[in-house]
């Protein structure tokens, strides 16, 4: 029985998915979308949101706790200026998952984790105007 056991294995060690978390909670805060599989996705999505509400906080220790898990201090800053001010009327729910369906060579099921305010179109014309 798997009582009290929480979260995936993912076929790693803890330091090895602790280290691919990292990777990937600051390509999500720099891109503001990746495409991985949706097991992986499931289990970034709670890493992410507390991110997030840590950054609505905006103090010091707040920006500690959120440096242990984002190596780039440039990250830091834009999660703190850009991505938690646009949530802070929001009580939660700050990442959406979208299903893309089974990858090519092994059927892993493969998904998006995007913010939800995340729009396509607006990154093209801030790339466009930079």
């Amino acid at each position: 029985m798997r009582h009290n056991v929480k979260g995936r294995k993912l076929g790693r060690t803890t330091s090895h998915r602790r280290a691919l978390f990292r990777n990937q909670i600051s390509s999500l805060i720099q891109h503001g979308r990746i495409r991985t599989t949706l097991a992986k996705a499931k289990e970034l999505r709670p890493i992410a949101e507390k991110m997030v509400t840590k950054g609505r906080r905006d103090d010091v220790h707040a920006r500690r706790q959120v440096r242990e898990w984002v190596a780039d201090r440039t990250l830091v800053k834009k999660l703190f200026d850009e991505i938690s001010p646009r949530f802070a009327d929001r009580q939660g729910g700050y990442t959406r998952v979208i299903k893309l369906g089974p990858r090519q060579g092994d059927g892993a099921e493969m998904a998006l984790l995007e913010w939800v305010d995340y729009s396509f179109d607006g990154e093209e014309t801030e790339a466009a105007e930079a």
